[in-house]
């Protein structure tokens, strides 16, 4: 193995305060699962979902095709932080619209960072793909945040469908973002119990 070759554990730490160093306000989620397949990293911005994908030194592009297809349909803008060794090729393995960042060991073995290419805005992400990130106690919250009633029986897609369909969009995707800042796995069992109590609560009356 190289003297400075990165691995994912040695990426990580030092990507998320370079990407808070970048990007001001963030809340980073790991290893988010996201249909068939699981994005390594998700950021939450004010008004953007990103999804990020990290292609360490000892990493192939194996993968990658298939992992570009399923992150393109969940989220606004996607970045692929790879090691200096796919640096000169990467930009082969993704589509334009995605950002590309390269990490390499600086003089002292830590993970140096530099933007070879910036994300642009996703063309193919699909909205009813995106919010299906949300918890359905989270789209509670956005229902009575909006004035819509809470649809007691109906599916978690069909709420989904009904935000939608009913709340305008450039407003809906800052909530949406909003519930992501503050998610917290912390308490989440809780709540969840606290949610199917009160569901049987009701079906008993």
């Amino acid at each position: 193995m190289k003297k400075n070759l990165l691995l994912d554990k040695d990426i990580r730490e030092p990507l998320f305060d370079h990407l808070e160093e970048t990007y001001g306000k963030i809340r980073i989620l790991e290893e988010k699962t996201t249909g068939r397949a699981r994005a390594d990293v998700v950021m939450i911005t004010e008004d953007k979902l990103y999804g990020i994908e990290i292609k360490s030194d000892a990493d192939t592009y194996a993968r990658l095709k298939k992992q570009v297809r399923n992150y393109d349909m969940y989220y606004d803008r996607n970045i692929v932080v790879v090691g200096s060794s796919h640096g000169e090729h990467i930009s082969e393995h993704v589509p334009e619209h995605w950002g590309i960042i390269t990490v390499e060991a600086d003089n002292e073995g830590k993970a140096d960072f530099y933007t070879l290419r910036n994300s642009r805005d996703n063309p193919k992400v699909k909205d009813d793909r995106k919010i299906s990130i949300l918890w359905r106690i989270e789209l509670n919250n956005l229902l009575k945040l909006n004035g819509l009633p809470r649809y007691p029986g109906k599916s978690k897609f069909y709420v989904q469908q009904a935000l939608l369909e009913r709340v305008d969009h450039e407003i809906l995707w800052k909530q949406v973002c909003d519930e992501l800042f503050e998610r917290d796995y912390n308490t989440i069992g809780e709540t969840i119990e606290e949610y199917r109590k009160e569901k049987r609560t009701k079906k008993r009356k």
